[in-house]
């Protein structure tokens, strides 16, 4: 998949396309030659994933430094890799996932806040920003 994406960027002379899916190419590779070979459908995503975050962080850096024309250059690639991640859940759709593992799991307050967490990462792993998901289960296990 990321391989014919190269190609097409390539025919298309797009190099704002073409760097960050050499750079997903890249760590996919390295992280075949560091293990057996072969790189799972999860390992790939949680890749992508990083490289997206590390991609959005880097974008408000330079935002908050006023540095505008290298902030465009990052969003860029982030849109880019952002192709290749699943859907991101809406907050309303977290929160009803955040509700049902509550009342699953019986937790009942804040110190039972690692044991829902550790349940929903699981369950929407690339769908679901942890920031979104740990701010969502702490206003509602303070509800209970």
């Amino acid at each position: 998949m990321i391989n014919e994406a190269i190609k097409k960027a390539m025919l298309a002379r797009d190099k704002d396309r073409l760097e960050p899916l050499r750079d997903i190419k890249s760590k996919l590779l390295l992280e075949s030659t560091s293990g057996n070979g072969e790189v799972s459908e999860e390992t790939a995503l949680k890749i992508c994933m990083k490289l997206h975050k590390q991609r959005i962080e880097t974008y408000d850096l330079y935002i908050a430094q006023n540095r505008a024309d290298l902030a465009e250059v990052e969003l860029l690639q982030a849109n880019v890799i952002q192709e290749f991640l699943p859907k991101m859940l809406s907050e309303e759709d977290i929160k009803i996932e955040v509700i049902a593992v509550i009342s699953q799991t019986g937790a009942s307050g804040p110190q039972d806040m690692g044991k829902v967490m550790g349940i929903l990462s699981a369950k929407l792993a690339g769908k679901a920003d942890g920031k979104i998901m740990a701010a969502l289960v702490k206003e509602e296990l303070l509800k209970s």
